[in-house]
């Protein structure tokens, strides 16, 4: 299918305006260049209350933000957000919480984990997976009051962090469903999608050897808790998954969903036609994004009633 007709002109403006790839420079470069889209992307539901807490880890504490729907929570979403582990703040990601929280009725909290090159792995790993086990053990009862289905889910790199902590506390916390936007799942960067949807698009396949860079070095890349898709999948939980088709990331987290539907876990898997890496945050401008985004809220939701 072809681009989406706002996506073509929206990254033709890019190229007018000599806007630089997303690895062209430094960390703060790049988390620059993130936050300028915020005000161009729209708000979310303003009858999603907001406050400002900290997830007590092994390291101390990191910041995060709870959403609370209008109603009820029927259930409770960890949500880590996209940035190549690199980039990303909770502002960015401000109007997207709103809009699950909304649309699933679950409370998100999403969680302001460390990021590298100044906290390279495993630390933003360790945060995801310290944080779902204070979700179990009281955070849990001090945001809601009460016990609900527990929902993991992310964008791209918040995805790999998402699978990889899920995975580290199987058997410790219980969750009811996995949901994730075109997650990283693997270190080859000579995939199909690679090598066909990198040239001028938001996510180039020099991008992402940048973030992986700044993330670890090259010896640890192959690690399961990095290339998540190497690892055991044994007693993951029900997933939903959403991949880009124009996306250098597309293959694997295809893959991915292959790998767990072999293996017996439920899995539902979409490829957004006509997309590219990043809609999560488009829901506003693009249909088919909006699409997208309410039917992983779907999903939670569903889940939440199993």
């Amino acid at each position: 299918m072809a681009l989406h007709p706002f996506i073509d002109k929206m990254l033709e403006a890019a190229r007018a305006s000599g806007r630089p790839a997303l690895g062209a420079g430094t960390p703060a470069d790049a988390r620059a260049l993130l936050a300028t889209s915020r005000d161009a992307l729209g708000p979310g539901p303003v009858g999603v209350s907001m406050e400002e807490l900290q997830v007590p880890t092994r390291a101390g504490s990191v910041p995060a933000r709870c959403y609370k729907p209008g109603a009820e929570s029927q259930g409770l979403v960890l949500y880590l957000h996209g940035g190549g582990w690199v980039c990303g703040a909770l502002e960015d990601f401000d109007s997207l919480a709103r809009l699950l929280a909304e649309e699933s009725g679950c409370t998100v909290l999403m969680l302001d984990y460390r990021l590298a090159p100044e906290h390279p792995f495993p630390a933003g790993l360790e945060d995801s997976e310290d944080a779902l086990l204070w979700i179990q053990r009281d955070g849990m009862q001090q945001l809601l009051g009460r016990g609900v289905p527990l929902i993991v889910s992310g964008d791209s790199a918040g995805g790999n962090l998402g699978i990889a902590a899920v995975r580290a506390t199987i058997g410790r916390v219980d969750v009811a469903l996995q949901a994730y936007f075109y997650p990283v799942t693997d270190c080859d960067l000579e995939r199909h999608s690679y090598k066909n949807y990198s040239e001028g698009m938001p996510l180039l396949s020099s991008d992402m050897r940048w973030f992986f860079e700044h993330y670890a070095p090259p010896t640890l890349w192959s690690d399961p808790r990095i290339s998540v898709l190497r690892g055991v999948v044994a007693g993951t939980p029900p997933t939903w998954i959403a991949t880009a088709e124009y996306d250098v990331l597309r293959d694997e987290g295809e893959a991915y969903a292959e790998r767990l539907r072999v293996a017996g876990i439920r899995v539902e898997l979409h490829r957004v036609q006509g997309l590219t890496h990043g809609f999560v945050r488009l829901f506003n401008l693009v249909d088919t994004a909006r699409t997208a985004v309410l039917s992983a809220a779907l999903a939670m939701a569903t889940a939440c009633k199993a």
